[in-house]
């Protein structure tokens, strides 16, 4: 006997393209496909983001709005399909492995500068990440300067080599964390660190790296972040200009 299929049921293939990868926007996603009741799962692939879900058409609607109304800071959405697919009955909603293609349009989001909640963490001395310079999350911090391929995971960027502690990797595994999915997630434990490097004044204290750089008046500075060099500055006028990473 063939199997019914409910017709108050109904399965679509959105494909997104556009700022939709670092940006937080496949937990967006999920989130608003657990709050509607829908099914299917979400991926990146090498021209944006790929998402098949299912259930009630008013539903599917209200995600669909959503999509476009109320997506995550850094994200801009520039192109839009909805398809439909024969219902498969899929029993809950998941975010899939990021999958590569021939076509390869993705764009990655700026780097940003750093959010208010990350503020407040960074300048409050009982939170872990306390005045530590590499902060971010879902809707900041570096992207683009540190991007090597899309589509746009961990190992494709030059935060692959920092493994994460089991604390970060909780929030990366959370879907109601603010750093579920935020590859460039990292803390004083496990990720990259401030040091000061210098081939004269070999007598000068580094033990604050920063303070010490202060004490190099009249030198010129190269500074380094985890995608490359990224500016140069007097350390006597302050002046600053911009170099390519």
């Amino acid at each position: 006997m063939a199997t019914s299929v409910n017709p108050t049921i109904e399965r679509w293939r959105i494909i997104v393209e556009g700022i939709v990868q670092g940006v937080g926007f496949r937990p967006f996603v999920y989130g608003q496909a657990r709050q509607l009741g829908l099914s299917g799962f979400v991926f990146n692939d090498s021209s944006g983001v790929n998402i098949e879900i299912e259930g009630a058409p008013a539903a599917l609607d209200a995600f669909k709005k959503v999509l476009t109304t109320r997506t995550p800071p850094l994200a801009r959405i520039h192109f839009l399909l909805v398809e439909s697919l024969p219902v498969v009955g899929s029993a809950s909603f998941i975010i899939s492995h990021s999958r590569s293609g021939a076509r390869r349009l993705a764009l990655i989001a700026p780097d940003s500068a750093t959010c208010d909640d990350c503020l407040e963490e960074l300048f409050n001395p009982a939170d872990r990440r306390y005045a530590y310079p590499f902060i971010n999350c879902t809707n900041c911090g570096p992207r683009f300067n540190i991007v090597k391929d899309v589509p746009y995971d961990r190992d494709k960027t030059t935060m692959a080599p920092f493994r994460t502690c089991r604390t970060c990797q909780a929030e990366y595994d959370n879907p109601l964390d603010r750093r579920f999915h935020a590859q460039p997630n990292t803390c004083p434990v496990c990720g990259p660190q401030v040091s000061l490097l210098y081939a004269h004044r070999k007598d000068l204290k580094a033990a604050n790296p920063v303070e010490a750089a202060r004490q190099l008046s009249g030198t010129i500075l190269a500074v380094k972040g985890p995608g490359g060099y990224h500016l140069a500055c007097n350390a006597l006028s302050n002046e600053a200009v911009s170099r390519p990473g």
